[in-house]
């Protein structure tokens, strides 16, 4: 992975290749932002930038053997930590017992969120971890020496979906690591990391893609008309993830669409029976399905809120289609009375899903409340 391959984020490019150049390559760094933004293909290239044997003051050659390891992602220093899961009653896993289909994803293409490698795992109710067991390995893997490079690179995604087991045994190692050795942790909630990690990290702040550049993106790389690709980057608000399954309408957000708007119109109505088959419904989908739709429904209701208080006149609210058809007639619901206690009480929902709470229990209470929200005016 080449820096030239990412999309927009010149000004952290920039920022990583003088940090080379001038010999300040922190030991551990959290390159953190929003999801589609880039943030682990922008890890990969730093760690190809730095082993490249003929880098220039822009990028890595990629034509010498340590490029051409990287750009397979065999290179013997280059390492990865992600989020598994086990099945039953069978022993931790570890990251290497996933390897081969993280590699197919990543060299498919580098921007993808939690859901869609847990699909490929074929995981349906897990949400999956960085167990304890894969603290042992990290430990194992950074205490041989270099194979071909200066620098070892373990690249950690998603940090947060440590077990604190893990995150404890790392503390040291991290603070500490062996000489030449780099941590790349690529966060999208860093908030849910460890304090005594993040203090141990350089601080790399990755903001969502500029709008123009992500419209060339898909101009360029998904053959997407230049008037479509410009709506549709502002309707994805810089997540690249966002846009591509936007292009080819993925049924996850087709049927997240459906449910926002039933529960949506079912609180209106305060229909406590309907709404408890709404529950019955969303209950049944696995873990990550129900977090996804509490993501989207905070975006709909954030897009509503400023179609509400006039901020489509500026273009600063992201919808296309469907969504924009029933947020003109909704947003009139979605106010300063109420917006933020909506919020509160998905990221609520967000928050005990996560722990595992009792599906049906959660969303219940959800309904419940939109149903006492959505009328203050």
């Amino acid at each position: 992975m080449k820096f030239s391959e990412i999309i927009g984020q010149k000004s952290i490019i920039d920022k990583l290749i003088r940090s080379v150049e001038e010999e300040r390559i922190s030991h551990a760094q959290l390159f953190a932002g929003p999801e589609g933004s880039g943030k682990l293909a922008l890890a990969i290239a730093f760690a190809q930038y730095i082993s490249c044997e003929n880098r220039s003051d822009k990028d890595s050659c990629g034509l010498c053997p340590s490029c051409i390891k990287f750009e397979k992602l065999v290179h013997p220093d280059l390492h990865f930590v992600y989020p598994v899961f086990k099945k039953g009653s069978q022993k931790e896993p570890v990251s290497t017992d996933f390897i081969v289909q993280w590699r197919e994803l990543l060299l498919d293409n580098p921007y993808f969120n939690l859901n869609t490698w847990l699909n490929i795992l074929g995981v349906e109710n897990e949400q999956g971890l960085i167990y304890a067991s894969e603290a042992s390995e990290i430990i194992k893997k950074l205490s041989l020496k270099t194979y071909e490079s200066d620098y070892k690179s373990m690249v950690i995604w998603l940090p947060e979906k440590m077990h604190t087991a893990t995150a404890n045994k790392l503390l040291k190692l991290i603070e500490e690591p062996p000489e030449k050795t780099l941590f790349l942790l690529v966060s999208e909630e860093a908030d849910l990391i460890l304090p005594t990690i993040i203090s141990r990290c350089q601080f790399v702040r990755v903001p969502a893609i500029d709008i123009k550049d992500l419209a060339i993106a898909f101009s360029e790389k998904l053959d997407v008309p230049v008037d479509k690709a410009n709506d549709l980057a502002r309707a994805s608000n810089g997540n690249f993830v966002k846009g591509k399954s936007m292009i080819t309408e993925d049924a996850n957000r087709k049927e997240n669409f459906n449910l926002f708007v039933k529960l949506m119109r079912l609180s209106w109505k305060r229909d406590i029976v309907a709404l408890s088959e709404w529950t019955d419904e969303i209950a049944s989908s696995g873990r990550e399905a129900q977090k996804r739709f509490l993501n989207y429904a905070i975006d709909q209701l954030r897009e509503n809120f400023m179609m509400n208080i006039g901020q489509d006149k500026n273009q600063l609210v992201y919808l296309m289609g469907e969504e924009d058809d029933f947020a003109k007639k909704f947003n009139q619901f979605i106010n300063k009375k109420n917006i933020v206690s909506l919020i509160n009480e998905l990221t609520l929902a967000h928050t005990h899903i996560s722990a595992n709470g009792n599906a049906k229990i959660v969303f219940l209470d959800l309904a419940l409340s939109v149903v006492k929200l959505i009328r203050l005016k």
